[in-house]
């Protein structure tokens, strides 16, 4: 049977998300971008279950490697009652809902790193030539679901922490836990998308797109009180991270917000997600319209 060029076109359409409304185009497009991230992580994690017990060696290893940089925590509240004013059950708070959040980015986002590769050698071309969300694509290859190991470990101490905190909680303390996390998730993708987009035009800037994610949930596992207030700032106001951790947490333990912050921005994680997100799709966008191929 042969297909009309309508439509075959109206078929194309459907299927990479390009609809000319607005808003058909924007809801089609997201779920052309979670089919295709389904898909595509789909296929590794297939590949992974191939070799279990190899699998779970790697989430073991995983979880335990990054244990060792809460058991640095363990072993200085060995010698010393507070941290920065901060009780170990304050700080176990903080570790939790940094390190969670951190390690869903990871989980999710992490194959990002490997842009400038792609850019350098070419291979971001393959990508371009099939008829699915770039993004997607690239987020999802070679998707790594070892990297659940961390994940697993923040919840841990998250949970060890709140089991030891002494705090009265309201219901916006209740509801807000789960709303830092998921919000702190997307603010660290939206950091690894920017930092991705930058090596369109900087292919060997990924350890600085590092010193933001890693080095950031590293900074974010300690109380604000042991640094010094012009790298509070900046992690407040210019790259909002303490949205992650630093004020969801601090209200929640009854303590006042840092440089200044009024107590409302506890509850802004939502909208700073929000806003860090349009930034990286700006970057995105302009990064892959600057793109030119190697050639080869």
């Amino acid at each position: 049977m042969v297909r009309s060029p309508a439509a075959g076109s109206r078929r194309t359409y459907r299927e990479t998300g390009v609809r000319a409304s607005g808003r058909t185009y924007r809801e089609t497009g997201l779920r052309a971008s979670w089919r295709t991230y389904r898909m595509v992580a789909g296929m590794w994690i297939r590949s992974t279950m191939a070799y279990r017990s190899s699998f779970v060696l790697t989430v073991v290893t995983s979880f335990c490697v990054t244990f060792f940089d809460f058991v640095v925590i363990l072993l200085m509240f060995g010698q010393v009652r507070g941290l920065g004013g901060f009780s170990f059950a304050e700080v176990a708070l903080l570790y939790g809902t940094a390190g969670t959040s951190f390690g869903i980015a990871d989980l999710t986002m992490g194959s990002l790193q490997r842009m400038g590769k792609r850019v350098r050698d070419g291979s971001l071309d393959t990508f371009l030539m099939r008829p699915a969300p770039l993004l997607a694509q690239v987020a999802a290859d070679k998707f790594a679901l070892r990297r659940f190991g961390r994940v697993a470990q923040g919840l841990m101490v998250l949970v060890w922490g709140l089991f030891l905190l002494d705090v009265e909680w309201t219901p916006p303390k209740v509801l807000l836990l789960p709303v830092t996390v998921v919000c702190g998730a997307v603010i660290f993708g939206a950091v690894m998308v920017l930092g991705a987009s930058t090596q369109f035009w900087m292919q060997d800037a990924a350890e600085v797109t590092n010193s933001f994610t890693y080095g950031g949930n590293t900074l974010l596992q300690y109380p604000p009180t042991i640094f010094a207030q012009e790298l509070v700032r900046g992690v407040v106001y210019v790259v909002p991270l303490a949205f992650v951790s630093w004020l969801p947490a601090l209200y929640v333990l009854g303590r006042p917000a840092p440089a200044g912050v009024p107590e409302w921005a506890a509850f802004a994680s939502p909208l700073v997600a929000a806003a860090c997100c349009g930034v990286a799709g700006l970057a995105w966008r302009a990064g892959i319209r600057s793109y030119r191929s190697t050639g080869s």
